[in-house]
């Protein structure tokens, strides 16, 4: 299957088989592939955690309106942006450029760096919030695609209470918010969902040329 084969195979997943488990090699090919995701500056103002503990995902499932995927998927990916310390990320980020490219000279990055933490000083508290949730949903883009390259299914949803995960995970207390999630595993053969045509927008209507 090439690549757009793949992406027509895939779908939002209605009902997984909890039988059945994503293989390690397969999970680490699942990071990896977030872990080259793109983001603003490169920043990855982000963290991902991926959920396997079934009582954790029961008080998950509460929170997420009694949606089955939350526990019958093999893995739940949940992407958290960032909400404190946004500088401390910055000089974190352009440290780790300078240690991986090995740069002796680094002047000009530490600019660049403030003009970073410039960028989003000047942001008011919701705007910053909406971008580093955006980052979140790049990363999941990249979750999606690498998922549909291996045939491993998926369901992004926003349909979750993000409150109650920060609460139920501890994740105020490490400044981060629950943004969007995503289940992953292997389908139902009882899930319906797969047997509809993929419904999407023609060319001609999506795009424009100028």
């Amino acid at each position: 299957m090439n690549l757009l084969e793949k992406l027509n195979w895939r779908y939002a997943t209605k009902a997984f088989d909890p039988s059945k488990k994503v293989p390690e090699n397969d999970l680490n090919f699942l990071k990896e592939a977030i872990r080259l995701s793109v983001s603003s500056y490169g920043l990855q103002m982000y963290k991902v955690l991926i959920i396997e503990n079934p009582e954790i995902r029961k008080e998950l499932r509460k929170a997420s309106w009694e949606q089955a995927q939350i526990t019958d998927a093999s893995h739940l990916f949940i992407f958290c942006n960032y909400t404190i310390n946004h500088d401390q990320h910055v000089d974190d980020h352009i440290q780790l450029i300078i240690d991986t490219q090995q740069i002796v000279d680094d002047h000009g990055l530490k600019k660049y760096a403030e003009s970073i933490k410039s960028n989003i000083a000047n942001m008011t508290s919701e705007e910053r919030r909406n971008w580093t949730e955006k980052q979140t949903y790049l990363a999941l883009n990249s979750l999606i695609i690498a998922c549909a390259d291996r045939q491993i299914d998926a369901c992004p949803m926003e349909g979750f209470d993000k409150q109650a995960y920060n609460r139920i995970l501890g994740l105020d207390e490490m400044g981060l918010n629950a943004s969007v999630i995503a289940p992953v595993g292997y389908r139902s053969k009882s899930d319906e969902a797969q047997l509809r045509k993929k419904v999407r927008k023609p060319i001609k209507e999506l795009f424009l040329s100028a």
